[in-house]
């Protein structure tokens, strides 16, 4: 199996899930894990942006993905988010992912510090460098305030262990640019639920979804024949969801879908702040799409 195949389909950017206290419920994590793997999906993502990595200091960032390694047992691969907008933290972090036994990495563009293009290009080089591990680039500038340009990404698609790119952009134009000037072998992975299929029917290879939080077995169907060319039935599957795509978002990710997933009953309502408990006028929206959808 080449690189690529592995990564191909839906994987999971998976909540952290947390008691009242904010304290992490790893309990509660294991029957997710447990649920992914029963679910067919491709990969998890451990603390990733959904996974509220800018709030877990950095022993207990290794505590988690160490726990979901372990826990998993091979049963289900491991991408370990590791981003940092400090290069050196995240060669740290890499470093530590591969100690633990992640089967790659998703690195996201530095925040807040806004590198240039070719900072940019200089940060992930030097990290694909420091450590052998297969790493994945994530472009999501809604969040980061920078935005990695497709000629950023198609030079680092030349380096040997980074081997796609998770793009969040939610801009159509720039799969079909990645698919013209990548490798033929670089994994071409959303992170947009709603433009997935879009996305997936240009090129795409699989995405890493907040959605697939909820309805995993169903997106993996999704997205499996959008990536076969089934596209009228990758449409009509999606369309049973599209609501869901859109009020995961209502507030801000992992807002919605950690009370979405508390209301299904598989964790608590905790959360970190600044991020607070899904507000009160949201609540009904998120509970009727999961009551059409047979969820609760």
């Amino acid at each position: 199996m080449c690189i690529r195949d592995r990564f191909i389909g839906s994987s999971v950017a998976l909540i952290t899930p947390m008691f009242d206290d904010g304290v992490v419920d790893y309990d509660a994590l294991n029957q997710l894990i447990d649920f992914h793997i029963d679910a067919g999906t491709t990969a998890i993502v451990s603390v990733g942006t959904t996974g509220e990595s800018a709030t877990v200091g950095v022993k207990e960032h290794l505590k988690i993905i160490d726990h979901t390694i372990k826990y998993s047992s091979q049963r289900i691969p491991i991408i370990a988010g590791t981003g940092a907008n400090s290069t050196s933290e995240a060669i740290d972090l890499t470093k530590e992912a591969k100690r633990l036994g992640a089967d790659a990495c998703l690195l996201v563009t530095p925040y807040y510090n806004k590198p240039t293009q070719e900072g940019l290009f200089q940060h992930f080089k030097s990290i694909a460098e420091s450590v052998a591990i297969d790493q994945l680039l994530y472009n999501v500038p809604g969040r980061t305030a920078v935005n990695m340009t497709v000629e950023t990404t198609a030079r680092l698609a030349e380096i040997d262990n980074i081997i796609g790119i998770k793009d969040a952009t939610g801009d159509l134009s720039v799969i079909k640019q990645l698919v013209k000037k990548c490798p033929e072998d670089f994994l071409l992975l959303t992170g947009d639920d709603a433009t997935a299929v879009d996305f997936l029917i240009s090129g795409g290879h699989g995405g890493i979804s907040v959605t697939a939080n909820i309805v995993p077995k169903e997106l993996q169907k999704v997205y499996l024949a959008a990536i076969s060319g089934q596209s009228e039935k990758a449409i009509e599957l999606n369309s049973k969801i599209l609501k869901l795509h859109k009020n995961l978002f209502i507030e801000s990710n992992p807002i919605p879908v950690k009370w979405a997933l508390h209301k299904m009953g598989k964790c608590g309502k905790g959360i970190r702040l600044p991020l607070l408990e899904l507000s009160n006028e949201f609540k009904s929206i998120i509970e009727r799409d999961l009551k059409e959808l047979n969820l609760t």
